[in-house]
């Protein structure tokens, strides 16, 4: 585990971000007292949501893909 101060932290920052993303453990001190650990962030569970989830829990008008479609139209042309 490397130790480092404020100073060359924020100085090599990016550095010490990049060696915390591939597993390094870095402790930032203050006056030779660490205050803080610089550690990757866990991945998140990334596992693929199940489609369908929501089914007949909402409802479309029929006409949803046109809704509003004149409305729309004379924005477009600059008409209010």
């Amino acid at each position: 585990m490397q130790t480092v101060n404020i100073h060359e932290a924020k100085t090599h920052l990016s550095r010490f971000v990049d060696q915390a993303a591939a597993g390094e453990e870095i402790l930032i001190a203050r006056a030779g007292k660490p205050i803080a650990r610089l550690v990757a962030l866990t991945p998140a569970d990334l596992k693929p949501r199940t489609l369908g989830q929501g089914q007949g829990q909402f409802t479309l008008p029929k006409d949803f893909s046109s809704l509003h479609e004149a409305s729309i139209q004379r924005m477009f042309e600059g008409e209010a």
